[in-house]
C-alpha cells in the first residue's frame, strides 16, 4: 500500500505539474508544449505500468497464500488459526482487488486533466477516448 501512495504521487500532483511544465499564452513560444507533453505522457504511463504489475503481482502472491490455507484448512478443518489466517488473507486479497478498480479510476481523472491541458498540442498514440 505504501508502495502504491508513492507511485500515486504523480497523479496527485498533475495540475501541479501541468500547471509548472506547461506554460500560460503569453509564454508558450519560449516552451515547446508538445515535447513537455509528450516527456509527462510518458511519465504517467511508466507509473501506469509500475503500478498494474505491483498489484497484480501482490494478487498473485496473496491469491496463492488462500489456496494454500484453504487445503490447510480441508486437511484440518478443526483449526482456528488456520481458519484466522485464511481469513485474514482473503481480506487482503479483496483489498487488492479494490486497488485494481481504484487504479482505474485515479488513471482516468489523471488522464481527464492532461487531455484537458494537453489535447491541443500532442495526442499519444492509442489515446483512449475521455469524455
Amino acid at each position: 500500500m505504501d508502495a502504491l501512495k508513492k507511485l500515486r504521487l504523480i497523479d496527485d500532483r498533475i495540475i501541479h505539474a501541468l500547471n509548472t511544465s506547461l506554460p500560460t499564452q503569453s509564454f508558450r513560444d519560449k516552451v515547446n508544449v508538445s515535447t513537455e507533453c509528450k516527456r509527462l505522457y510518458e511519465e504517467m504511463q511508466v507509473s501506469y505500468d509500475q503500478r498494474d504489475q505491483s498489484i497484480r503481482h501482490c494478487i498473485e502472491l496473496v491469491t496463492d497464500d488462500v489456496k494454500k490455507l484453504r487445503q490447510k484448512k480441508l486437511d484440518a478443518p478443526d483449526d482456528v488459526e488456520i481458519l484466522r489466517s485464511l481469513r485474514k488473507e482473503q481480506t487482503k486479497l479483496k483489498l487488492m482487488q479494490q486497488e485494481m478498480s481504484i487504479e482505474e479510476v485515479v488513471k482516468d481523472r489523471t488522464l481527464k486533466v492532461f487531455y484537458e491541458r494537453c489535447r491541443d498540442s500532442y495526442t499519444p498514440p492509442a489515446a483512449p477516448i475521455v469524455l
